[in-house]
């Protein structure tokens, strides 16, 4: 196959998967190299960004997945009666951005970076798919760890959690001294 009809091959493959799929998995339905198959890809997304289409194709990680277009949002929502989602209230953002930048995480340890209870923002995440429980820490109690999912990355329009910005005040390795206290160190290796 040539790269124009790759790519068309993919785009089917893409359109009637509605949700992200693994290169591996479209390489094996059209018998290609990842690296043939990623530059059709790469290619069918330059020409949905050039012509303004409707639909764009998301890199995420290692999936792919054709979505509608952010200009036409308004049109598209009208058209469904798609009421916009509502917006994550800052407490969310606090909690979501302490699961990504240490997950994975247990609430506990969320809590204790914000100094509140994080229980009821932890289940809205939850069901908004925003994070996930991706099993428990291997310390009395069993507490659940906690991460980001496809959907986050998505929502936040990031390839993969290395295009997080920098945290602030994170530049130095290992604990940071805040108000004369050494903080409690995160067991396994810094993480949680």
């Amino acid at each position: 196959m040539d790269t124009k009809e790759l790519a068309s091959a993919a785009e089917g493959i893409l359109f009637a998967a509605g949700e992200p799929v693994h290169i591996d998995r479209i390489c094996m339905a059209l018998e290609t190299g990842r690296e043939e198959t990623e530059e059709a890809l790469h290619s069918l997304g330059d020409y949905y960004a050039f012509e303004r289409r409707g639909i764009r194709l998301l890199h995420i990680e290692d999936s792919w997945q054709l979505c509608s277009a952010p200009d036409y949002a308004i049109a598209i929502r009208r058209a469904f009666e798609i009421r916009r989602p509502a917006k994550l209230s800052q407490p969310a953002l606090e909690v979501l951005a302490a699961i990504a930048y240490y997950q994975p995480t247990t609430r506990a340890y969320v809590d204790q970076i914000r100094g509140v209870d994080s229980a009821y923002t932890v289940g809205l995440l939850l069901e908004r798919k925003l994070i996930e429980e991706c099993g428990r820490l291997q310390v009395p109690g069993r507490p659940r760890l906690y991460r980001t999912t496809q959907t986050f990355l998505r929502t936040f329009h990031l390839q993969s959690l290395e295009e997080l910005p920098p945290l602030p005040g994170l530049e130095m390795e290992g604990p940071q001294v805040v108000g004369g206290e050494e903080p409690s160190t995160p067991p396994e290796g810094g993480q949680i």
